[in-house]
């Protein structure tokens, strides 16, 4: 029971952030940034495995000293996935992680300060393939246009992106993406359309500062989502004053709702009343808790009655549908067996688990019979 995605994207360059393609035909990337002190390794590193864990494509790193500086050539060492060092005024920070193996520098060239500082810069990127991502933000504007404009507007962000943009333009450097975040739903949106009308280069998208858990998560849905189905975004970062790991797994959710990309266990479940056979909210808690480590894409209907529930399983790969004395599963569309309240939970992780390895197996030997094909043409 789905329709066919409307969606779009706006076509633009693609840049590479360690082994991430940004861009392009590139699948949107999540993004997200520790809250931890850089200069506390061990603490920093384990919160980058976390988020790793959970899907983080890249991974943003405060820098502010060179001593923090020092601590992210520590970190790199440890970690897999591509590092953002996000850096302000101090050239030398960024020459700095470049040399320790930084994939993007975060900076806004106009506060680097002198022209000779800013080339500096941009010549060590150029010379080590470092993307940098241009990052306005509302709360930051430079002092003449807070005084030309009064207050943040779209119009005052996207100038201010323009200028960093034709610093860089005239380095004759090309692999950057921008960001125009506000916390105001309404602003960044505008700005974002407005600026993706403009250049070419890659966009990050994000509200900033948008709240806490949940009403960060609402107010990112709503300006993201828009902007998401606009076709506009090539990588994303959802900014929630909550453990990071929750910013990943929204930006996930938003991705799979958008059917952008996919991971994971897509779940269909009622809201339960009283016409339910089983707790329904109980058993969504449960599955969601105990299934977050299961990345192969999956449809899962969990539905309380038999109202919808048959509707729903028919579409799904595995399908609960709440009966007496005990329930139906369906398993690709079609009635399979029944399960007792007593052991639902556990029986219904059992067969998704089962479910989800077999495809994963399935997806490796079509990729493997495919890569042999490509070997064989070639010889």
């Amino acid at each position: 029971m789905q329709f066919e995605s409307s969606i779009v994207r706006r076509k633009s360059r693609q840049i590479m952030v360690g082994d991430v393609p940004v861009g392009g035909d590139a699948p949107i990337s999540v993004q997200s940034m520790t809250n931890t002190e850089t200069c506390d390794v061990a603490a920093t590193v384990a919160q980058i495995q976390r988020l790793e864990r959970a899907g983080a494509d890249i991974v943003r790193v405060s820098v502010p000293s060179m001593d923090a500086a020092d601590a992210f050539g520590a970190i790199r060492k440890q970690v897999s996935v591509p590092l953002v060092a996000d850096i302000h005024f101090d050239y030398r920070i960024a020459l700095r992680v470049a040399d320790l193996g930084v994939d993007c520098l975060r900076i806004n060239p106009g506060n680097i300060g002198r022209e000779k500082r800013i080339r500096a810069v941009v010549d060590k990127a150029r010379d080590l393939n470092i993307p940098i991502r241009i990052g306005v933000n509302a709360g930051s504007l430079e002092k003449d246009l807070q005084k030309k404009y009064r207050e943040p507007t779209p119009d005052a962000l996207v100038e201010s992106a323009l200028r960093h943009v034709e610093i860089l333009d005239n380095l004759d450097f090309q692999h950057f993406k921008v960001s125009v975040k506000a916390s105001d739903i309404f602003m960044a949106t505008a700005a974002y359309r407005k600026l993706a009308r403009q250049i070419e280069q890659p966009l990050h998208l994000g509200i900033t500062e948008a709240g806490g858990l949940r009403a960060g998560t609402v107010k990112s849905a709503i300006g993201l989502g828009a902007l998401l189905l606009d076709g506009i975004g090539d990588t994303l970062r959802v900014s929630l004053a909550a453990d990071p790991v929750e910013e990943v797994k929204v930006g996930w959710d938003l991705l799979k709702s958008l059917r952008l990309r996919t991971k994971g266990i897509n779940f269909i479940a009622c809201p339960s009343c009283s016409r339910q056979n089983f707790d329904v909210v109980k058993t969504m808690n449960e599955l969601e808790t105990r299934l977050e480590d299961v990345t192969t894409a999956l449809d899962v209907a969990v539905i309380g009655c038999i109202v919808n529930g048959p509707g729903e399983a028919k579409e799904a790969d595995i399908g609960l549908t709440g009966g007496t004395p005990s329930h139906a599963v369906y398993v690709d569309g079609q009635p399979d067996r029944k399960f007792k309240s007593e052991t639902l939970v556990d029986d219904l992780e059992r067969l998704i688990r089962d479910k989800a390895a077999a495809k994963a197996e399935r997806e490796a030997d079509i990729i493997a019979r495919s890569r042999g094909t490509l070997v064989s043409a070639k010889y």
